[in-house]
């Protein structure tokens, strides 16, 4: 086989299961039945003359000569992805595809809404939103940009900080009638609580009073969610107190559904990003998204 058979379909066939580590995954992603991705690699491998993957039957792993393949053609491959995203942008209508990861309390409540604003300005847009509070790795998941509650460890990825998410102590008004409201953060451990089971020592809650004086208390989790809209819903039905965030439950504020509780004292709040793969955000409709999705979390309840 002449090397002109390296060909871009072959080449991305090849980086994808290195990146996926899965020739079935990497069919379904692309739409084609897994022999065609199998044939891809037989016919890059054949046409560079070295073997790329080592294959077993319970894993794919690159080899040596793979990782170095992999380097070269993924930089390939990205730069034919922008240099044609930069010509359909050219044109005064965005168009074309954005993948995009958020927390999912937060993409269910606001992002979904900014979303679909984005495409009503621009029909050509499709987006791929998916919903996990599960940190991805946006290469392997083909992501173009993340939104993140929470700290970041150190990342290859841009970072577009949007500031910080408050959170308060709040309550359902039935539940503060039937079992009294706390008057300080001792009284906290007397009361049943909401806590997130996916955030570790979210069963020690440590508050901070308006004068810069914290207190740190030990909490009765009767009830452990993984996922805040669970935790709302729980707080309507007076399952407890619970630390949400301001924009989680701004609408049942203003019902008067649920109370704040000890209004002097607040959680730590927890920053809030946007994280960019690069090269993404010269792409014109990555970057207008971007700019769109920061305008609407400056408006957005508790983040400043």
């Amino acid at each position: 086989m002449d090397k002109s058979d390296v060909t871009l379909e072959r080449m991305r066939s090849f980086v994808r299961v290195a990146e996926r580590g899965s020739f079935s995954a990497v069919a379904r992603e692309q739409g084609v039945g897994q022999s065609t991705v199998t044939r891809h690699l037989a016919e890059l491998e054949s046409a560079l003359g070295v073997t790329l993957l080592s294959r077993t039957t319970r894993r794919v792993a690159l080899t040596a000569e793979g990782a170095l393949y992999h380097q070269h053609a993924s930089a390939i491959l990205r730069l034919v992805a922008e240099a044609r995203d930069d010509v359909r942008d050219a044109s005064h209508h965005l168009s074309g595809g954005i993948r995009i990861s958020c927390t999912a309390a937060l993409g269910v409540r606001h992002v979904t809404k900014a979303l679909f604003a984005f495409q009503d300005r621009h029909p050509g847009i499709v987006i791929d939103l998916g919903l996990s509070d599960q940190r991805i790795d946006l290469v392997r998941d083909a992501v173009d940009i993340a939104i993140r509650l929470g700290p970041l460890a150190d990342s290859t990825m841009q970072r577009k900080a949007i500031g910080n998410s408050h959170r308060i102590l709040v309550a359902s008004r039935a539940y503060l009638e039937a079992h009294g409201h706390p008057q300080a953060p001792d009284d906290l451990p007397r009361h049943r609580a909401i806590l997130m089971s996916n955030i570790m020592g979210s069963e020690t809650l440590t508050l901070r009073r308006s004068d810069g004086q914290t207190a740190t208390v030990s909490l009765d989790g009767r009830l452990l969610v993984d996922h805040g809209l669970a935790a709302r819903e729980a707080l309507m039905e007076g399952r407890g107190i619970a630390s949400a965030h301001v924009w989680l439950i701004d609408d049942l504020l203003a019902s008067g559904e649920v109370e704040q509780v000890l209004p002097d004292y607040a959680p730590e709040p927890v920053p809030l990003s946007i994280l960019i793969v690069p090269g993404r955000a010269r792409i014109r409709r990555v970057r207008s998204l971007i700019d769109a999705l920061a305008t609407t979390f400056s408006t957005l309840p508790g983040i400043r």
